[in-house]
């Protein structure tokens, strides 16, 4: 928990988060952008702003690199589950042979770009229309917390995949 923003930057080499929630009160009315790359280089971030934020940042939104949470209607819970999800510990599988031996280089870049930006894109969708909960029914909600959720788990997916071959792919060279 920090206080101001120079408090947050101090900190985050001691802490070492796992996942940082940041409410855009604590920014003002100073640019995100700069200060969301910097966060982001420690850990995932998942944002509360009002809708006025999210233009400014749809890069970010779009590339995977910031959740973000309209402030409106049921948004906590909504932002402690994107957090709750950070902090689960990724699940464990026995190492298997890579499936990607004899492929291009390009696969690394496919998974961030090609799969990614439209999954990121589906997800901020899917929030952004969950801002707006209390005009919705119930199951509605429901099925749109559900698309939230394989959203992301795809995400984590791809993007454990795309470490992985570059991984495999600085072995090999």
């Amino acid at each position: 928990m920090a206080e101001s923003l120079s408090q947050l930057i101090g900190r985050l080499a001691e802490w070492h988060p796992k996942v940082i929630l940041l409410d855009d009160e604590l920014v003002g009315g100073a640019p995100l952008v700069e200060f969301l790359r910097q966060l982001n280089e420690t850990a995932p971030v998942v944002l509360i702003a009002s809708i006025d934020r999210q233009k400014e940042i749809a890069k970010f939104v779009i590339e995977g690199e910031v959740e973000f949470v309209c402030r409106n209607g049921d948004f906590a819970s909504l932002a402690a589950s994107l957090v709750s999800r950070h902090l689960r510990p990724a699940p464990t599988a026995a190492p298997r042979a890579a499936p990607w031996s004899g492929m291009s280089e390009d696969v690394a870049e496919i998974f961030r770009h090609d799969i990614n930006n439209p999954l990121t894109g589906i997800l901020g969708n899917a929030e952004l229309v969950l801002s707006h909960s209390s005009k919705l029914p119930p199951a509605d909600i429901q099925r749109l917390q559900t698309v939230v959720e394989l959203a992301v788990r795809l995400r984590e997916t791809i993007r454990q995949l795309s470490d992985a071959w570059e991984a495999q792919s600085q072995k090999s060279a």
